[in-house]
């Protein structure tokens, strides 16, 4: 066995995570579930949403009989939004293909929509005992360290690289606890900031350590300031008190989920106002900027507020748009920022 393997498995015995919810049972379809909510997200705030899905959508037939408002309203706060819808689609495509169950088989897991190179390996390895590698951002960090490969792990040539090693340290036996010793080892012991390489069982044979690179490797994305972009949120409660909530479009930020109606500017805002309400827009009380960043950009949300409004009949006839009383708002899939902006 790889001394690598070796001592990262012995490592693990002693201080991996043993008792993660998804591993009792560690079935496929768990382990599915829990690899796509992992993904840009730490294990402690996965725990609740993964045991609420779960209690939601036992099985993956049952995951794919969901419509998306359900699938949506146990997601929603936990981001990525897309993951979800991917996740969704892919239970439909596994019952009409493969009988309702994940497939054993890497390049029909890979297929599936959401699930990558590292995911795919990340399920056959836990779920099955399969020999496949991994390559998220723990292992990218514990290899460029160990091997001191310089540059952005994400260049090409430095993937293809990682890629190589990640498959030559692949153990005989025990991939499931090997592959989540990978991941517990970079989240605890390997951090970005301040690793403890003093406790670690590889330090010896680490070129970072050896050459005092740790903190410099891997070499991060090169960076550049994030746009800012603003958007007018308006927020418009009826008689009843019912808030109006529009679901946005199936493609973009957010996509499928209902949020409050937004508009690029104060002239879009009035637009929609006057197509969808009856009232008057310059009676509303401008609340405080709020912002919400994304990887990509940073949001301003500038919300605007109404009372006691009707809607035209376009309302109620569109599926898109609905009032919805203050306790109803759970049963929607809001994005987080919507619901702390709605909280507030």
């Amino acid at each position: 066995m790889d001394t690598f393997a070796t001592k990262l498995l012995s490592w693990f015995d002693q201080n991996g995570r043993h008792d993660l919810p998804w591993q009792h049972p560690r079935t496929p379809y768990r382990v599915w579930l829990s690899e796509i909510m992992l993904q840009q997200t730490q294990v402690r705030v996965v725990i609740p949403y993964f045991a609420r899905f779960l209690a939601a959508f036992p099985t993956l037939p049952d995951l794919a009989a969901a419509t998306s408002d359900e699938v949506m309203a146990q997601w929603a706060g936990l981001g990525y939004y897309a993951r979800a819808r991917n996740l969704h689609a892919a239970a439909k495509r596994c019952v009409e293909l493969h009988g309702g169950d994940l497939p054993r088989d890497f390049d029909a897991l890979h297929a599936l929509p959401g699930i990558g190179r590292s995911t795919a390996g990340a399920i056959l390895s836990q779920a099955w005992g399969d020999a496949f590698p991994i390559m998220d951002g723990n292992v990218k960090r514990v290899l460029s360290r160990v091997h001191g490969i310089a540059g952005w792990p994400g260049l090409p040539a430095n993937e293809k690289q990682l890629w190589a090693l990640a498959q030559a340290h692949l153990p005989a036996t025990r991939l499931a606890d090997y592959t989540q010793a990978q991941m517990d080892f970079g989240a605890t012991l390997c951090t970005r900031a301040n690793p403890s390489c003093l406790l670690c069982p590889i330090s010896a044979d680490c070129v970072a350590f050896r050459d005092g690179l740790t903190e410099a490797l891997p070499t991060p994305k090169p960076g550049k300031p994030l746009p800012e972009r603003s958007a007018v949120m308006l927020m418009a409660f009826d008689t009843a008190g019912r808030i109006l909530m529009q679901r946005r479009p199936p493609v973009g930020i957010w996509a499928q989920l209902w949020s409050l109606p937004q508009a690029d500017d104060l002239a879009g805002a009035r637009h929609w106002f006057d197509a969808h309400l009856d009232g008057a827009f310059d009676d509303a009380d401008a609340l405080p900027d709020t912002p919400h960043t994304f990887t990509h950009y940073r949001l301003h949300m500038q919300p605007l507020r109404w009372g006691r409004l009707t809607a035209r009949a376009a309302v109620g006839d569109n599926d898109d748009l609905r009032w919805v009383a203050p306790g109803e708002l759970a049963s929607l899939g809001l994005p987080a920022p919507i619901r702390k902006l709605l909280d507030a």
